[in-house]
């Protein structure tokens, strides 16, 4: 489906809501200009187009007015920054390593597989939508390609940035698990296989919890519970065995995590009847509650680790290129 009306709606939304005498930013930024970053000069305009896609979602957030402007005022300083930082990186990359005056740009043709890409995906292949949208973005196809050129540069020199600060030596990890213990607390888990025997037409819970009893029993007799699923249970994971995986209390009904969690290792639980169905669960494994060991913490611990360095290094490069450009803020 393509997400043309969505994105007009936005627009039409940031019209309705916040017009030039609502968001103030006419009053605020007399001659229309925001920023300047070098050469290149933020527009009102383009602050609006920024925020409008995201006026929806600051609606429903918002419980009145008061708090939907607050909202809105604080969405319009986090775009002025974004679209200074914009201005810097994609100067950082034009200037490149050649020689004096060389400038780097984006091949044409990846510009052009760009845009035939989200023609396909956004506007469902209609020339006709696309370019409905670029007359509401208040673009001219020159300045969209523009747009496209200048978000690939975006995405792809803070991704290298990211990239070069992902490396987590065993120490920090140590450290890190060292001072967050209770952080790694895991409540105590049962990997669950389950069979469902819906209740038939007219059945009554004698005669439903007499044939569940029968399947139980086989169970508890050592017939393979995957096969068992298999041939007579109605639950969604039948053909997959009955497996439900790893499961812990908080997840489940009462009358579920009661007798499950009671159960050892390979233990199957009496029928509980409900009143659709019963059901007999089996506890395939068992994972006791309390702090992970770093063995099993260890691959969290990195994850967390490689994104907060990447965050500090992308910000640390990002303080080094505002502080060596020219910028203006009006």
């Amino acid at each position: 489906m393509s997400r043309l009306p969505t994105i007009l709606t936005a627009l039409l939304l940031l019209t309705a809501a916040c017009p030039a005498q609502q968001d103030n930013l006419d009053g605020r930024y007399a001659n229309g200009v925001v920023a300047v970053v070098e050469d290149k000069v933020i527009t009102v305009e383009d602050l609006r187009r920024e925020i409008g896609p995201r006026v929806p979602a600051v609606q429903q957030m918002s419980r009145n007015e008061k708090e939907f402007n607050e909202r809105l005022a604080v969405i319009q300083e986090e775009t002025i920054q974004e679209l200074i930082d914009r201005a810097v990186v994609v100067k950082e990359f034009r200037k490149g390593d050649g020689e004096e005056g060389e400038t780097r740009s984006v091949p044409a043709s990846y510009i052009d597989n760009a845009i035939s890409e989200e023609l396909i995906t956004r506007f469902d292949n209609d020339r006709s939508k696309f370019l409905g949208f670029l007359k509401a973005m208040g673009y001219t196809m020159r300045e969209y390609r523009q747009k496209v050129e200048e978000d690939m540069i975006y995405g792809f020199m803070r991704g290298q940035q990211r990239k070069s600060a992902n490396i987590v030596s065993p120490a920090k990890v140590e450290r890190f698990y060292a001072e967050n213990r209770d952080r790694f607390y895991q409540e105590a888990q049962v990997k669950l296989a389950l069979i469902a025997l819906n209740r038939k037409p007219g059945e009554t819970d004698a005669d439903l919890s007499a044939r569940a009893a029968a399947v139980t029993a086989r169970a508890r007799a050592g017939e393979d519970f995957a096969k068992l699923a298999e041939e007579v249970s109605d639950d969604s994971k039948k053909s997959q065995g009955g497996d439900w995986g790893w499961q812990k209390s908080s997840d489940l009904k009462d009358d579920f995590s009661g007798p499950l969690f009671k159960l050892p290792k390979g233990g199957v639980a009496d029928p509980v009847l409900m009143p659709d169905a019963a059901y007999i669960l089996k506890a395939e494994d068992t994972k006791a509650g309390g702090i992970q060991p770093l063995s099993e913490a260890r691959p969290e611990i990195e994850r967390i680790l490689s994104g907060m360095m990447a965050r500090d290094a992308e910000e640390r490069w990002l303080e080094r290129l505002r502080r060596n450009a020219y910028i203006r803020i009006y």
